[in-house]
């Protein structure tokens, strides 16, 4: 009888071990702890907006529109709550990434007309605001490659027999992953054309 129990209790064993469980906890928690990341230098670069912004306002005769565009992006960007649950929502995702693609282009447009203001550009606290930017920017591209790693070692573990059955038991499903906006657009050649010189 105490033969049996022992076989048993191996047995046991034998199947939670390999069930999985202990394994999506870990990735799940990497997930989390490297988007906690991305939501972390999406903030720094949306608390260096204002004192960019304001900068930029004191140059006379600045496009109005450009630092528009900025502040409205902005306030787009941080306007979508960046929780944990957000990696579970594949279209809260999308409308997560369009709204900081959509800044991150209003930011490059700044930095392009920027270029226009030789005082500006002189400006020595509007050179430390950029030169924070660009580290930003970085350090986001970075956290986002984290993210997407952490996330694709998850998204392989639950779709892995046995550790699938697992997942669905305790409801652990695929976690969303960052995209390319227009996949089709990026695949195709891109088009030389030296104004019709020969």
């Amino acid at each position: 009888m105490t033969m049996i129990r022992t076989v048993l209790a191996f047995l046991l064993a034998s199947v939670l071990a390999g069930c999985g469980y202990n394994d999506i906890q870990s990735k799940d928690e990497g997930v989390k702890a490297a988007w906690a990341e991305v939501i972390s230098q999406y903030q720094r670069r949306a608390d260096l907006i204002p004192n960019i912004v304001n900068t930029v306002k004191g140059e006379a005769n600045f496009e109005q529109e450009t630092l528009t565009r900025v502040i409205e992006a902005r306030a787009k960007a941080t306007s979508i709550q960046a929780t944990p649950e957000l990696v579970n929502d594949a279209a809260a995702m999308a409308k997560f990434q369009q709204a900081q693609g959509e800044l991150s282009s209003a930011l490059s447009r700044l930095m392009v007309v920027v270029e226009k203001y030789p005082d500006l550009k002189a400006n020595q606290g509007f050179q430390d605001l950029r030169t924070q930017l660009e580290g930003t920017e970085n350090r986001i591209t970075v956290a986002r490659n984290r993210y997407i790693k952490a996330t694709q070692d998850y998204n392989v573990l639950v779709r892995q027999f046995p550790v699938n059955l697992t997942a669905m038991v305790f409801g652990y499903k695929e976690k969303a992953q960052f995209t390319v906006e227009n996949e089709a657009a990026i695949q195709k050649a891109p088009t030389v054309d030296f104004g019709g010189k020969k």
